[in-house]
């Protein structure tokens, strides 16, 4: 017996616990080792099924392990770990078969075994396998046999360790090459091609004589075939078959081939391979996948009779579930455009077998499942719809839909019970879902004895009709009425949910519908400006594009201006601007304004705010006399000097001292800090300083009080000056503030000929902020 072991180790490192997983071969048959060992002995034991075949091993340690220990994964074990109270677990679950085996020997040094059943112990092996128990010859056993032990002590032989292919003795410094090679068959796993094609080719460049080499060349083969990349396919296989001539992935690696040359249209050289495969490997899963590559083949040069042929050998050749899933599904989809009952029957064979099949290819899926609704197959329709649905889960697009025509179709055949029941769980997921109303309708219809709705009598008699007559002019006339009934009640919003079904009424025999949905939307706009729902207001306006009469202006400017609506608004203000009633005029020319000011448009506030001074007569008690100040502000902002001036003026006659003003105050002050009109600083910030005195509110300050000093020192002021300066003893400043203020004080004093006073006003400005330009010109002073 030929033996090919190939080792693949995986090792976790947690408190004491140690976990290492290896791949083997035992005459070309794959199987895999589990091995768990801790310092101190743990429990492990195999739970069993009623046919006694262990479906899960758990072992259990006294302590957790430092740190999270992750999922492990094979073709053969999934292990899991998980946390009860102060003990931690350790699952094993199968993708075969497994058996556990307690090692309670060290072959190294021990020289007697014997078969121990044992419940605890340090070290434990999970072997798995396929079908035969690898390595090891099982021979039953008669409950009365004596279990003799076996001695080794004059029979030990030497132990050298791991050999590769040509006998020699594997030195193993590093791993790296495994690892790597491990997570390439991770990458693989989850469909992550690019990456596992990169590493491939950077351990092959790292490990040019790596022990994996066949493995990785097999990987990209596949990987390549995976991506439709057959030219590469087609070279890299020529170079497998050329030098691992032997190895076990043969058959699949000419069924690849093969289907490659099929793909790039060189039929000639897939047939070769095709016959290859057929002659050398008859019987291996991989000829009979090859009979569905040849299929497809004949199948795309129009041999669909041919096609038929191969498919149906794949099928009842195969034991191989994926084979015969695939190899239905091409008869299903073949035999579906001329047969389709014959369709159905292999597409329920997949449904019976292996209903997540239809998953692979969703959407080529899709339209077969709707191609068999389309033909009347509905049950098998339906069936194909459920499997996709078992096999996505609702997190995915197609959803909805699918569950809506399981439930339409099923409703179609005589199972009414199991249509009801889809029907149901679409309500149930989807009660706001887009096809709510034609599942509700199917509902309705398939027992209408049990219809019940908590509506009027009328319009339960309306709906009644609807349902039952889905299609006819009774059912139209009855949506009709129901819309009207509606009107007359003034439910506007139950109309307009109905407006798609409105405009689908033969417009000959309904002339009015579009005038029903006309009054259903002024009638919503006019309750939801009662209600001030602007919300509610701009949707129906911007939808509908009504027009209500001049007596709702009012609501919809406010809530245009609300909901920042401002080409709304100004729509509805300009409509008035030109009104007969000057009163009427004036409020319009107001908001159009202040649209305007909203919108930045400040040359037309400045053209609108002078129709309205026109109009105003006794602007101090006018409630528009804020136009004032939207005129001065809009000046501001164009930057008119002198128009600035006027309109300061006059706000002075109307307001007198406001402190809501006392930012356009400060605006003239800084506008004649501009101009160098000292005259202007001492009017405009006099009347600052008396707003913010009135107030006590400081905020302008020191800035207004710098500027003052600035303008009365200009004209040799110094009493008031000094006055000023002083009147920010009592206000706080910062630092370099209060050595500005200081400084200045220093300076004024010394235009009085206060000298000792001015030198104590430089040294408190130097103290003030030591490092501030004011210090610096403080000091100066002081040494003149």
């Amino acid at each position: 017996m030929y033996k090919y072991i190939l080792l693949a180790f995986v090792a976790l490192h947690a408190f004491a616990l140690e976990i290492s997983m290896d791949s083997a071969k035992d005459n070309f048959t794959k199987y895999s080792t589990l091995l768990i060992s801790d310092e101190t002995p743990f429990i492990c034991q195999a739970l069993e099924d009623e046919f006694h075949t262990t479906k899960e091993v758990i072992c259990a340690f006294s302590k957790k392990p430092s740190r999270p220990v992750p999922q492990l994964q094979n073709d053969f074990f999934k292990v899991n770990s998980f946390s009860k109270k102060d003990t931690f677990f350790i699952s094993i679950k199968p993708f075969y078969k497994m058996q556990l085996i307690a090692d309670i020997f060290d072959l190294s040094e021990d020289d007697t075994v014997f078969t121990a059943d044992v419940k605890i112990a340090k070290r434990w092996s999970v072997i798995g396998y396929k079908e035969k128990f690898p390595l090891i010859k099982k021979e039953e056993k008669p409950d009365i046999a004596i279990n003799f032990p076996f001695f080794l002590d004059k029979d030990k032989l030497p132990f050298v360790g791991s050999l590769d292919l040509a006998g020699n003795p594997v030195r193993i410094k590093k791993v790296e090459d495994v690892t790597e090679y491990l997570r390439i068959k991770r990458y693989f796993a989850k469909k992550r091609y690019e990456d596992a094609l990169d590493m491939i080719d950077e351990v092959l460049a790292a490990y040019p004589h790596t022990l994996f080499k066949s493995e990785l060349i097999y990987y990209k083969i596949n990987i390549y075939s995976k991506m439709k990349d057959y030219d590469n396919v087609i070279a890299l296989a020529k170079e497998f078959l050329r030098e691992y001539s032997s190895d076990e992935n043969i058959p699949e690696v000419l069924s690849l081939m093969a289907n490659a040359y099929a793909k790039i249209g060189q039929n000639t050289d897939a047939d070769y391979f095709f016959d290859r495969l057929f002659s050398e490997h008859k019987g291996n899963v991989y000829a009979q996948w090859g009979y569905i590559y040849k299929g497809e083949m004949l199948e795309d040069s129009g041999g669909n009779r041919e096609a038929i042929k191969y498919y149906k050998k794949a099928l009842y050749e195969t034991k191989n579930l994926e084979v015969a899933a695939a190899a239905a599904y091409h008869l299903a989809k073949i035999l579906l455009e001329h047969s389709p009952k014959k369709a159905s029957k292999y597409a329920m064979k997949i449904i019976s077998a292996k209903a997540d099949f239809f998953m692979q290819n969703l959407k080529t899926s899709m339209k077969m499942m709707e191609k068999f609704a389309d033909a009347g197959e509905y049950k098998t329709a339906a069936a194909i719809a459920d499997a996709l649905l078992q096999a996505m889960g609702p997190t995915y697009d197609e959803y909805e839909e699918l569950l809506k025509d399981k439930a339409l179709w099923l409703a179609k055949t005589k199972d009414k019970k199991a249509a009801l029941s889809a029907l149901n769980s679409y309500i149930k997921k989807f009660p706001e879902g887009d096809y709510i109303d034609v599942v509700q309708t199917a509902k309705d219809g398939l027992f209408f004895e049990n219809y019940e709705r908590n509506a009027s009598a009328k319009l339960a008699e309306y709906d009644k009709l609807i349902e039952e007559y889905a299609g006819d002019i009774i059912a139209q006339k009855a949506l009709y009425e129901k819309a009207k009934l509606l009107l007359q009640e003034k439910q506007y919003a139950d109309v307009l949910a109905l407006e798609d079904r409105l405009k689908e009424l033969d417009g000959s025999k309904f002339p009015d519908v579009d005038d029903i949905i006309k009054k259903a939307a002024v009638g919503l706009m006019e309750i939801s400006l009662e209600e001030k729902n602007c919300k509610n207001v701009l949707v129906v306006a911007n939808e509908y594009n009504i027009t209500l009469s001049d007596s709702w202006d009012d609501g919809i400017y406010a809530c245009g201006m609300k909901g920042g609506d401002y080409k709304l608004s100004k729509s509805i203000a300009a409509k008035h601007l030109k009104s007969k009633k000057i009163d009427e005029r004036k409020k319009w020319l107001y908001r159009y304004l202040k649209i305007d000011f909203e919108t930045g448009n400040y040359s037309e506030v400045v053209d609108v705010a002078k129709d309205l001074i026109a109009l105003i007569d006794r602007p101090k008690t006018s409630p528009y006399k804020d136009v004032f100040r939207y005129l001065f502000d809009a000046y501001e902002r164009l930057e008119e000097k002198e128009n600035m001036i006027k309109a300061m003026a006059k706000i002075e006659e109307i307001f007198g001292l406001d402190y809501k003003d006392i930012d356009r105050y400060v605006a003239m002050v800084a506008l004649g800090d501009e101009r160098k009109d000292d005259n202007m600083i001492i009017k405009y910030g006099s009347k600052v300083m008396q707003i913010q005195k009135r107030s006590g509110s400081h905020a302008q300050s020191p800035y207004i009080e710098f500027a003052l000093y600035g303008a009365y020192m200009n004209k040799n002021d110094y009493s008031s000056a000094l006055k000023i300066i002083r009147s920010l003893d009592n206000l706080k400043l910062s630092n370099s503030e209060r050595a500005r203020q200081k400084y200045l004080l220093g300076m004024v004093l010394g235009k009085l000929w206060r000298d000792v006073e001015a030198q104590e006003a430089y040294n408190e400005a130097i103290k003030a902020d030591p490092n501030s330009a004011w210090a610096k010109l403080a000091k100066s002073a002081l040494e003149i």
